[in-house]
């Protein structure tokens, strides 16, 4: 199978029309054989009350772009995806400007995928280390 980055990203933009993933603005912006990479905007959609990035818009982007990377190693005719754990930890505050949320494989399983996804900003600070696992179900015909 060749790969396609252009394909990919073009594929997890479209899915996320009608989605928290549209309400969040989050962009698949780049892809590798191991990777997907998101962005979302940080601004007053995305504040907890205090105007700071609030840490659950900080998980759903963790969690599409581990579960969208997910996509790249299964059959989409046989398989699909869910979440079954995700953990992070909030390492710094923002309040501004843009995210990048970089999902890279740590397991990949028949069943069981296992994704770290570093959250940064445009300085490349970490914002938040996120750890998604995902299951890999057959579908049901």
């Amino acid at each position: 199978m060749t790969f396609d980055k252009e394909k990919i990203l073009a594929h997890c933009n479209g899915f996320s029309e009608n989605t928290l993933m549209k309400t969040l603005s989050i962009e698949y912006i780049d892809a590798g054989k191991d990777f997907l990479v998101a962005k979302m905007p940080v601004n007053p959609s995305v504040h907890q009350p205090m105007g700071l990035l609030h840490g659950g818009a900080t998980v759903a982007l963790a969690e599409s772009v581990g579960s969208a990377a997910s996509f790249l190693f299964i059959n989409t005719d046989e398989q699909e995806v869910r979440g079954i754990e995700i953990s992070a930890n909030h390492l710094k505050s923002k309040r501004s400007g843009t995210v990048f949320a970089t999902a890279r494989i740590i397991h990949k399983g028949r069943t069981l995928h296992l994704w770290e996804i570093k959250i940064t900003d445009e300085n490349d600070n970490l914002i938040s280390l996120c750890k998604l696992t995902n299951m890999i179900l057959s579908i049901k015909k």
